[in-house]
């Protein structure tokens, strides 16, 4: 799934962060233009004052819950595979499909997902119709699973992608709206360490539960009522939504501001202008990211056939990633952002990735290291990884491009799921094992061929913060003069 990490965050050049003006600090009503009356209901309290920042940060935790149940519920099917293989009678490749079925209608919706916010529904209803779908989709997976229906669960499937990577657009739209400046990183941050929160608690939740409801109901009608109950989570989501719909529309009317929109502008045909590095920086999001979600999403059972784990204990260590790059990511950014040098950061990420999967693939050294390292790369990675768009492409171009990548990535990830389901039941773990370290070996021949035409075009990716600020600087000086 495509995570929110993978958003790209806007830059204050961005005219979505000078469209609106920003929240002043006096009491109600004055000369501020607000109407009194419109704050009477709560008493005027700070808590109620959208120009107040305990007001914004009350509403940081709805939005942070607005994409909870997506993620909780999108790895439902890593956290139960044993069981979902056992109680449905269906091989692991037909088990990889629930993920491939999520990811075909991102192929399309990383170009429309924008523009549907932005010029059809708005925010606000474009976040209740996707967290609907979310819901919805939930609602038949539980469905299919209790009517032990394969067709109807990919279907479902389907459903849930439609909502759960346009929902994670409209939410990174309320942030830009609520939050500016020096806030927007640090909320950005927080909502991309909360969507792996939401993976994390699935991954150590979902077999317990299984487990409870086991005494109860027996086979598929037992895994049938575990994804039922795990429901609720995409309804608490869709509550946020209107929650957060109804003190949004409030804070327009008391503040007078003009609708968010997403920014996105997707033009297919300034796909021609992309630079070859562009192109290569796609071939590595595209070559790592399947190494990544497609393994834990067959981690469980590997983790169980090759450790001897218990269900419960390979949850844990398949959940890693999620815990260390919820820690990780926001610390990494920040790193990344005061040294420059993206590049470098890209690679040693892979390098560090590839020597994870080798000792996986091939030692017996306890999984909790390599799993742990790997939610550090993979945090390295996606940190240094997203912004060097924007350090090759035109702002005006940027839409498209990032658009372009998550489309690719989508299909990437479909595909290979996919296949590596078809690995799993004709060659086994150690087969799939060798098919991640080739796609690592691509994305690090992707690294060293950008590195190479980056250096041969004046190494504008892999400068440090201080010559990339001393350059700005410099150019703001030429164009005044």
């Amino acid at each position: 799934m495509l995570t929110s990490e993978e958003e790209p965050q806007p830059r204050e050049s961005d005219p979505l962060l000078k469209s609106f003006p920003p929240p002043t600090e006096g009491a109600a009503g004055g000369d501020d233009g607000v109407d009194d009356v419109v704050l009477t209901g709560c008493g005027g309290s700070m808590a109620c004052d959208p120009r107040r920042a305990l007001h914004r940060y009350l509403i940081l935790i709805v939005m942070c819950f607005l994409s909870f149940g997506s993620y909780f519920c999108y790895d439902n099917p890593a956290a139960l595979q044993d069981t979902m293989e056992a109680d449905l009678e269906i091989t692991t490749s037909q088990f990889m499909s629930f993920y491939a079925w999520y990811s075909w209608p991102n192929v399309i919706l990383c170009f429309f997902g924008g523009f549907l916010i932005d010029r059809v529904f708005g925010i606000r209803l474009g976040a209740i119709i996707f967290s609907l779908f979310v819901t919805a989709g939930q609602v038949l997976f539980a469905t299919g699973a209790l009517l032990k229906s394969l067709w109807l669960m990919d279907l479902a499937r389907f459903i849930f992608g439609v909502g759960g990577e346009s929902l994670a657009v409209a939410q990174n739209t309320y942030a830009v709206d609520w939050f500016k400046g020096k806030e927007l990183n640090m909320v950005f941050g927080l909502q991309l360490s909360f969507s792996r929160v939401g993976s994390t608690v699935n991954m150590n939740v979902m077999q317990p539960l299984y487990k409870l409801m086991s005494q109860f109901y027996e086979g598929y009608t037992c895994l049938g009522v575990t994804l039922f109950i795990a429901c609720a989570t995409c309804i608490f989501s869709l509550i946020c939504a209107l929650v957060i719909a109804y003190f949004d529309k409030r804070a327009e009317r008391i503040l007078k501001k003009e609708t968010a929109e997403t920014g996105e502008v997707i033009k297919l045909k300034d796909i021609k202008d992309f630079p070859l590095t562009m192109w290569l920086i796609c071939v590595i999001c595209v070559a790592y990211y399947v190494a990544i979600f497609p393994f834990i999403g067959l981690g469980l059972v590997f983790f169980e056939m090759k450790y001897t784990f218990h269900p419960s204990s390979a949850n844990a260590v398949n959940s890693l990633v999620y815990i260390i790059s919820a820690a990780a990511s926001p610390v990494f950014g920040f790193c990344i952002d005061k040294s420059g040098k993206n590049l470098f950061w890209v690679n040693a990420g892979i390098i560090i990735t590839l020597g994870c999967h080798a000792c996986l693939a091939f030692t017996f050294i306890n999984p909790y290291i390599p799993m742990s390292i790997m939610g550090l790369a993979y945090s390295i990675l996606a940190s240094a990884l997203w912004p060097m768009v924007s350090l090759v492409v035109p702002e005006y171009q940027l839409g498209t491009a990032y658009g372009i990548i998550q489309s690719v990535q989508n299909l990437g990830l479909a595909v290979i799921s996919l296949v590596a389901g078809i690995i799993v039941d004709g060659h086994g773990y150690l087969m799939l094992e060798l098919f991640f370290l080739a796609w690592l070996c691509l994305s690090l021949i992707a690294g060293v061929l950008l590195y190479l035409v980056d250096a041969a075009r004046g190494g504008v990716l892999n400068r440090s913060a201080r010559k990339r600020r001393l350059l700005e600087k410099a150019l703001e000086e030429k164009s005044v003069n």
